[in-house]
């Protein structure tokens, strides 16, 4: 494998992290087997800690549990709207459309097994949620191998964990980090959903680049403009 890369291969991979978008509307066009595997076996080429590989992908097939899903972000979702008092705000949260369980032709739950390798795992000891973030880098390799194929992803967050996790039958020691909504999206917006809808801009990056210690500006460091 060559250690070296084209400009143009450099530009592919910037311009895929940056049209990367969080999904909620999908076609029924259902996902080809291989294109799922590919963007499975992008999961599996992340990056983890100890080389560990936490993850495991359970791919939600039956109707029931999916319903059974939806069922929990409605009432969480419920919960979390409750917490809004500004009216505007409200109604602005209240017209988002925040998953696609049901529409979605390929729902992925994707957890991390924090009893593998143990008791000993290469590095992870001081900072024992390595694993955790190991797992997400794995789901933004799905995310970015998903959008190459024109494919897009949904992370569905408003659930309740606990009965997600007692659903799927996962055991002591695995937790739910991800359930995945997969399929072809109606649209790929020119800037993810949030910020189109004005739920909130997107930050400056010079504003987050400090130097040395927390809040001191790396003054020399310039950024462009993002559409």
């Amino acid at each position: 494998m060559s250690d070296l890369f084209t400009a143009s291969e450099r530009d592919a991979v910037h311009r895929v992290i940056k049209a990367r978008r969080d999904i909620r509307h999908f076609s029924s066009r259902p996902v080809p087997e291989e294109a799922m595997h590919r963007i499975l076996e992008a999961a599996h080429h992340a990056p983890s800690v100890g080389f560990m590989q936490p993850w495991n992908f359970i791919m939600v097939t039956s109707r029931d549990i999916r319903r059974q899903i939806k069922d929990s972000f409605e009432r969480t979702n419920r919960q979390q709207l409750a917490q809004l008092t500004e009216k505007e705000r409200k109604e602005l949260y209240r017209s988002l459309k925040l998953e696609g369980i049901m529409e979605a032709p390929v729902n992925v739950a994707v957890t991390c097994d924090r009893r593998r390798d143990a008791p000993f795992v290469l590095g992870r000891g001081p900072m024992p949620e390595t694993d955790l973030y190991s797992t997400c880098l794995a789901i933004q390799n799905m995310w970015l191998a998903a959008r190459v194929e024109g494919i897009g992803i949904g992370w569905v967050s408003i659930l309740d964990k606990s009965f997600v996790e007692k659903l799927l039958q996962l055991p002591e020691g695995v937790e739910l980090v991800a359930y995945l909504c997969v399929g072809y999206p109606e649209r790929f917006g020119d800037k993810p959903m949030l910020e189109e809808l004005g739920w909130k801009k997107r930050l400056a990056l010079g504003d987050l680049v400090f130097e040395n210690a927390w809040g001191q500006r790396l003054s020399s460091f310039q950024t462009t403009e993002e559409d």
